[in-house]
């Protein structure tokens, strides 16, 4: 509608400049030029009302008026010319943008300022009236037809928008359930398995301390203790992760590093750099677990003198830095690694180098002059 319309006040415009009566400064030509002037005025100001939708409809209705009452000048003033499509013009996009009622209005003035013109004149010929008529049913037709398409395009994007967020309310529902469905087992199987062997070991620690077992026995049994009493509130961490409750995060770092050291006896401090940032629960919850796993792993294959964590808040995202140190030489090459640390028999380090990807971050194990580091990167 809107080239349509350019065209058309196109040529109004240049039939208006070589027509007779031609726009002038005085008499007819002061007429025509006037008009023209309002031909112009009201396109552009109908133009810029159609381009913001929440103007009112007494907005739109001002440039109609003038487009009209100009263009039916030009009919009377200018009876050979083309001044009849600027009302045109007006009468179909009113009947595109307007309410219904307010559109058959806006065509009947058109269709009347052009009859008066034509009859006023009394230059042109009934056939020419008839035409006008028709022209401006015609484009209103237009305009009623561009309105409808225009409808029918906006309900079809509401409903694929209301399609789309059906379709991720199920997935998130059938995510939901699957995530429930597998915090079930893990509470009746792994959390209930754990439990048990927690209490067996109990009793073999009671019973070590009566019978005055072997120091190295008594020790054992409470390190296994420990480990499987951890390995339960990791369970437990675990199902509550599944089903949305509190997730572990960078607060719990000092806490881990804490818990290492009495594990090991190895002294394990941890320093932050940079302001803390608002993290996503993910982000979170993998900068806990890759200083988890990393820890872990010095526990079953460094010999360490020490170990530092580093956490460090940037700008451009977080980093943690997770080194061991040896007391002379660096440790030995762990069964079953890779030249790059990565346990080949297992997936400490693949699933660390997962979970960061999944974040678009990176994960960095390697070995140093000193021992092993692994350095994890999550972006804002």
């Amino acid at each position: 509608m809107r080239p349509l319309g350019l065209v058309v006040l196109a040529i109004v415009a240049a039939a208006a400049m070589t027509t007779a009566p031609r726009p002038g400064l005085h008499g007819a030509g002061l007429a025509v030029l006037l008009a023209l002037v309002g031909v112009v005025a009201g396109a552009a100001g109908l133009a810029v009302s159609l381009r913001t939708r929440r103007t009112s409809a007494a907005l739109h209705l001002l440039p109609l008026v003038i487009l009209i009452a100009s263009s039916a000048t030009l009919v009377w003033v200018q009876p050979d010319g083309s001044g009849f499509l600027g009302g045109f013009v007006a009468a179909g996009a009113a009947s595109s943008r307007l309410p219904r009622r307010s559109a058959a209005i806006v065509a009947g003035l058109a269709l009347g300022a052009l009859a008066f013109a034509d009859l006023a004149g009394a230059h042109r010929p009934v056939t020419s009236l008839l035409a006008s008529g028709l022209g401006v049913i015609a484009f209103s037709r237009v305009g009623v037809y561009s309105r409808l398409l225009r409808e029918r395009t906006e309900q079809a994007e509401d409903l694929l928008i209301e399609l789309e967020e059906t379709r991720e309310a199920q997935l998130r529902a059938a995510t939901l359930g699957e995530r429930q469905r597998l915090a079930r087992e893990m509470h009746d199987v792994l959390a209930h398995s754990l439990s048990g062997l927690v209490l067996h070991l109990e009793g073999a620690r009671l019973l070590a301390a009566r019978d005055a077992a072997p120091p190295q026995l008594a020790d054992t049994i409470e390190r296994a203790h420990h480990l499987a009493h951890s390995g339960l509130d990791e369970a437990r961490q675990a199902i509550g992760m599944l089903r949305d409750e509190d997730l572990p995060g960078p607060e719990r770092l000092h806490a881990l590093a804490q818990q290492f050291e009495a594990d090991t006896g190895v002294p394990c401090s941890l320093t932050v750099s940079g302001t803390a940032a608002e993290l996503c629960s993910q982000t979170r919850l993998t900068l806990y677990r890759v200083a988890q796993e990393a820890l872990t792993n010095i526990r079953k294959h460094a010999r360490p003198c020490r170990v530092e964590l580093h956490l460090a808040y940037r700008p451009d995202g977080t980093s943690l830095t997770v080194c061991d140190f040896a007391a002379a030489h660096p440790p030995a090459a762990e069964p079953g690694s890779d030249s790059n640390g990565s346990d080949s028999n297992g997936y400490g380090v693949s699933g660390m180098r997962e979970r960061a990807e999944l974040l678009g971050g990176t994960v960095d194990a390697e070995r140093t002059p000193a021992g092993f580091r692994v350095a994890l990167w999550l972006p804002t």
